[in-house]
């Protein structure tokens, strides 16, 4: 596995992560704990250090699973990304958009509530990463998520500051990194082959700065592994059953037309490892963070961490 330090200040990671959202339970389909167990020692196992999770992520489970990892195979051979702000502890039932009850808290005294809860939940001293979770802008344009942050940094309840950028803010949301750049070391953020927003202005400025990019969404909830159709549905407990809805599926196939010319030039890879290949090729990205519910899934996802970066020249248009 090739590996790269998380921009200037981060740590030292693997070129492909693993990301613990669809373990945790719910919102990906029915999950097996002892497979999910399995798919972590298996990323370990193929040289993946980091994974990257979020407190909200069933509600706590994935956290959880991944104390369980701790507790089996030490902490010293990788790192913890997790994330605070969306708030499971508090929220009502009138909060529920299809991802359970959570709403939206960037109060100083909430973030750090909520650390504490992941610190006991993973058992552990301190969070290597601790990422706000895709906020407003409004709610960033206040003082408290970065009072918070360097609180909790200076408090060593958390090594490394970052934050996940709101999926289609990409721009929107670039201006924060000139603002809180003495703060922020790491940001993650939705880009892949059909969505590439963010190399308009968001990574040049990422890159001014020396800060680490974690790429979310690199395989777009799937649907870059070619495994789905026009026909394609999911139960209504997946929350794909709306951020790939036949309307949407119908779009991103007509685009993923265009990118043929990519997947021909490398044939003996599949669509899902040219995908992350794409992503971590770009210079202001350093790790991609596909999710993966079963063993086979992460030796599939990890096969990009170990080949060359794709020529631009190669990357067509949209």
């Amino acid at each position: 596995m090739n590996t790269i330090q998380l921009g200037q200040r981060g740590p030292k990671v693997s070129r492909v992560s693993f990301g613990a959202w669809a373990i945790g339970g719910m919102n990906w389909g029915p999950t097996d704990d002892q497979v999910s167990m399995r798919a972590l020692h298996k990323a370990l196992d193929e040289g993946v250090t980091l994974i990257d999770t979020a407190d909200v992520y069933g509600f706590g489970h994935s956290e959880e699973l991944i104390a369980q990892l701790i507790k089996e195979r030490g902490k010293k051979d990788f790192v913890i990304a997790s994330k605070a702000g969306n708030d499971f502890y508090f929220a009502g039932k009138e909060s529920d958009d299809g991802y359970g009850a959570i709403q939206q808290t960037y109060t100083k005294e909430y973030l750090i509530y909520a650390v504490e809860k992941s610190l006991k939940r993973l058992n552990v001293d301190a969070i290597d990463i601790l990422q706000l979770h895709s906020p407003d802008l409004e709610k960033l344009e206040r003082d408290a998520p970065w009072e918070a942050l360097h609180q909790l940094k200076k408090e060593g309840k958390i090594l490394h500051a970052g934050l996940s950028i709101q999926s289609f803010q990409e721009t929107n949301q670039a201006h924060l990194l000139d603002a809180h750049h003495d703060i922020l070391d790491v940001i993650q953020v939705r880009y892949n082959l059909l969505e590439r927003q963010a190399e308009d202005v968001l990574f040049p400025t990422a890159m001014k700065h020396g800060v680490g990019v974690i790429v979310r969404i690199p395989l777009l909830f799937g649907f870059l592994t070619g495994k789905f159709n026009k026909t394609t549905t999911f139960s209504e407990e997946d929350h794909r059953h709306m951020n790939l809805s036949t309307e949407k599926l119908e779009k991103y196939l007509r685009d993923l037309e265009s990118m043929q010319p990519l997947f021909d030039a490398f044939p003996a890879q599949s669509m899902a490892e040219i995908s992350l290949r794409y992503c971590i090729s770009h210079p202001a990205c350093h790790t991609v963070i596909p999710g993966a519910k079963t063993p086979e899934q992460v030796i599939e996802n990890c096969r990009a961490g170990h080949g060359e970066t794709i020529p631009s020249t190669l990357i067509p248009h949209l």
